[in-house]
């Protein structure tokens, strides 16, 4: 059982990165995915989620940020558009129980608790 999330790079402001979480060993389908992130002396914060409860973003990044599953390469995205230099950090991925809400996972650190799987950060540098 592995995720690996790819995709990181450095990137200008206004910039855009496509992160990627492959999963091997179980389907995505079965289960919630959230994108979190943690900044230089920050803690780690949610961005996104997808789950059985209606997709959900972090307020600093609704409208430029988009997450969507591709079923066939058992694979989530995190399209990231608009960047901005507070977007910097390590950008990772993990799966939880799909019948938790998207909301609650995200905007409540404490439920970070709740990941089953996490892959391996991939940093995402915005800087001019």
């Amino acid at each position: 059982v592995q995720l690996q999330a790819s995709g990181g790079g450095l990137v200008q402001p206004g910039g855009s990165l496509r992160l990627s979480c492959a999963a091997s060993g179980f389907s995505l389908d079965d289960n919630g995915i959230a994108w979190f992130r943690q900044g230089p002396g920050k803690a780690r914060e949610g961005v996104s989620c997808m789950s059985l409860t209606p997709t959900y973003y972090a307020d600093s990044v609704k409208g430029r940020f988009t997450i969507s599953r591709d079923s066939a390469k058992n694979t989530v995205y995190l399209q990231m558009n608009s960047l901005k230099i507070e977007d910097t950090g390590v950008y990772y991925c993990a799966t939880f129980p799909n019948h938790y809400s998207c909301g609650s996972i995200i905007t409540r650190p404490s439920l970070q608790t709740l990941m089953e799987y996490w892959g391996e950060g991939t940093q995402v540098t915005v800087s001019s």
